[in-house]
């Protein structure tokens, strides 16, 4: 069965956007810098990020996160790990004319744990990425969250969307099973303690 991990960068400080997040500017204001360890790599990073394209049979994201990157557009004609597909969990499927990718792209209107449920399927034995802070948080809170990577990024933004705040459940226990330091990144990977 499919494991289901959330792998984002985050700033010291707890945030996963800058401030302001928006339509072209996805990672809110300076929140690309999150990312500059993917543009300026090492082969530690590139490692840590091969495996997560390699063993990802699918992804799980919000409507912001499909929204913000302007559809399929902000990838290209795939999605956030090429041509893998995509569930986005939203309350109004967009018009289907105006899908980028619709052999990439599925909207599901029926819930989370659905939109989880068909990603599974859709992976097979292969991970399912949580694309973006919102899908991580639902995963987080119903329990059905595996692996927690966080790419902790050496910045302080002072402001932005945090991931790992109100999520209104008890403590979760995590334990570490890896960290690989460079000097753009330090690669944390969690497993959640059932």
């Amino acid at each position: 069965m499919a494991l289901v991990i959330s792998s984002i960068s985050m700033s010291l400080d707890g945030f996963f956007t800058g401030p302001n997040p928006r339509v072209g500017l996805s990672m809110g204001e300076d929140g690309r810098r999150l990312h500059d360890w993917l543009r300026h790599s090492t082969p530690a990073d590139d490692e840590v990020l091969g495996e997560a394209f390699t063993a990802c049979g699918a992804i799980l994201m919000g409507r912001d996160s499909y929204d913000r990157s302007e559809g399929a557009q902000g990838w290209g004609r795939g999605g956030p790990v090429g041509k893998v597909p995509c569930f986005v969990v939203t309350h109004r499927a967009p018009d289907p004319g105006t899908v980028v990718a619709p052999d990439v792209f599925t909207f599901v209107t029926d819930g989370f744990v659905s939109a989880l449920e068909q990603a599974k399927a859709a992976a097979g034995e292969r991970w399912v990425g949580l694309h973006g802070g919102s899908v991580a948080q639902q995963a987080i809170k119903a329990g059905m969250l595996d692996e927690l990577q966080i790419h902790l990024v050496p910045i302080l933004l002072g402001g932005g969307t945090r991931l790992l705040e109100h999520l209104g459940v008890g403590p979760i226990e995590l334990k570490q099973i890896r960290v690989v330091e460079t000097p753009n990144a330090t690669h944390l990977r969690f497993r959640v303690v059932r």
